[in-house]
């Protein structure tokens, strides 16, 4: 997982190195003490941003169980954890019905 976030700031480089005599290009490697910091803070933001939308929309969700779909041992998993759902709401339902009996003292 990590190795991916290093390769994505290896390939920022390499397209800031690419765009040529540009002040940005300039700065980033006359300068690369500061510059790296920047890049750093300004990817873990966009990161942070990303995630964030991928959670709240449910992209990650959705490509679980897309990803289930294919792979039977996921599958199942799956199907278990369904039936554990139905299990404990049935439970829940079972307690709420069932009133505690009041002993005298």
């Amino acid at each position: 997982m990590y190795i991916g976030y290093v390769q994505f700031l290896l390939i920022i480089f390499v397209f800031i190195k690419s765009l040529g005599d540009n002040p940005i290009t300039e700065f980033v490697f006359t300068s690369p003490l500061i510059a790296v910091p920047i890049i750093l803070v300004i990817f873990v933001l966009a990161s942070l941003v990303i995630g964030y939308l991928d959670s709240r929309l449910g992209f990650r969700e959705e490509e679980i169980r897309n990803h289930s779909k294919s792979n039977p041992v996921l599958m199942d998993i799956q199907k278990s954890l369904a039936d554990l759902n139905d299990k404990v709401s049935r439970m829940e339902q079972e307690r709420a019905n069932v009133k505690p009996s009041v002993k005298d003292t």
